[in-house]
């Protein structure tokens, strides 16, 4: 008994033998490696490696995999400064898509050089009242046209004489499997011939175009015979129809021959109406549709705009023909194949401009070399 009780005294006696402070400096020390354990591991999980300056150089020569980069932040945690450092992996590079060739570049019509810098690569400027041709460039060229295309669509209809207040339908014939384009008539839908053609023409509906094609006397295949019938007639030696809409890329004329559509289409009061109309509903037997012309030069109170259409598809480029008066002279302008969504418009402003303060006689552009 007594010898355990010694035992018991002895080994107090070597316990507090150690100083307090020794204890409170192991301690410290323990404390300290848990912190920066746990610190390492929250800034792991982010991302992030926190680092005083002198750790830069050894983050630096780390080795960065997939060409990463270190990014230096300066935050602050508790009020207090401190330097950080993140690898960021650098962005994949977007593909290099190569630019569209238009039918018209394809032939080498884009190194055809104008005075006026026109955007379009074929152009046919004239005054109707003279039939005087003012202004052209590769005008005698067949080029795909588009939706220019619906005005040999109205003009046809409008010369057969159909009943402009029949109603008819559209159906599954008319949507479009060639350019699968959007079409706010839904399969189904039925409006009068003359909503029909108003739509076409002001806002360039392909499935109203496809079913006044398809409701002509002896079907579509009638109604594009019937086109380039009414092609020849008026002169239109660079021209062929395959369709009613332009989505293909078959339907091709001269500049020099759409001023001849277009003064032929002029003489009929309904077509300048409906394609020169800044906006237009219709009830096809569902909602009430709001369609707007595709030119919104018909708004600018600065051109007065007696007929107009726009055509785009991707072999033919941005096409616009208008008839306006300039000066108090009816004019006859043409563009084919311009480039950008707004050059045919802005093409359009160089020739009125060019009219206005120069009163020219005709220009021809010429070909420029390039090596």
């Amino acid at each position: 008994m007594a010898r355990t009780a010694l035992a018991m005294m002895l080994s107090l006696m070597l316990l507090f033998s150690v100083s307090p402070p020794a204890l409170a400096k192991a301690s410290s020390k323990h404390s300290a490696k848990k912190h920066a354990a746990a610190k390492e591991q929250a800034a792991g999980k982010h991302g992030v490696k926190a680092t005083t300056r002198g750790a830069k150089g050894r983050l630096k020569a780390a080795a960065l995999v997939d060409n990463e980069k270190l990014v230096r932040k300066v935050v602050r945690s508790k009020g207090r400064r401190q330097v950080v450092y993140q690898r960021v992996a650098p962005l994949p590079a977007l593909p290099v898509v190569p630019p569209v060739m238009t039918a018209g570049d394809l032939a080498g019509l884009n190194l055809t050089h104008d005075p006026l810098d026109l955007k379009s690569n074929a152009a046919l400027v004239l005054d109707q009242s003279t039939a005087e041709v003012l202004f052209e460039k590769n005008s005698q060229v067949a080029l795909p046209i588009a939706s220019i295309t619906k005005l040999m669509t109205s003009l046809v209809v409008v010369e057969a004489n159909q009943n402009m207040d029949e109603m008819i339908s559209v159906t599954d014939e008319d949507v479009d499997r060639e350019k699968f384009s959007h079409s706010r008539l839904r399969v189904g839908s039925q409006l009068t011939r003359a909503n029909m053609l108003h739509i076409a023409l002001m806002s360039s509906e392909n499935r109203a175009a496809s079913a006044l094609g398809r409701n002509y006397p002896g079907g579509l295949p009638a109604f594009v015979a019937a086109m380039n019938a009414k092609a020849r007639s008026l002169g239109m030696t660079s021209t062929h129809y395959v369709d009613s809409t332009g989505l293909s890329s078959g339907n091709v004329a001269s500049a020099r021959d759409l001023a001849k559509l277009v003064v032929a289409a002029h003489q009929h009061a309904i077509i300048r109406q409906y394609s020169t109309d800044s906006k237009y509903a219709v009830e096809p037997g569902g909602p009430m549709l709001q369609y707007r012309n595709s030119n919104h030069l018909v708004d600018n109170p600065d051109w007065q705009i007696g007929l107009q259409k726009t055509g785009y598809i991707s072999e033919a480029g941005r096409c616009l023909v208008m008839q306006s008066k300039i000066e108090g002279r009816p004019i006859v302008m043409v563009f084919l194949d311009s480039k950008g969504k707004s050059s045919r418009l802005a093409d359009a402003g160089r020739i009125r401009k060019w009219l206005e303060n120069v009163r020219p006689s005709a220009l021809t552009p010429t070909i420029t070399a390039h090596n």
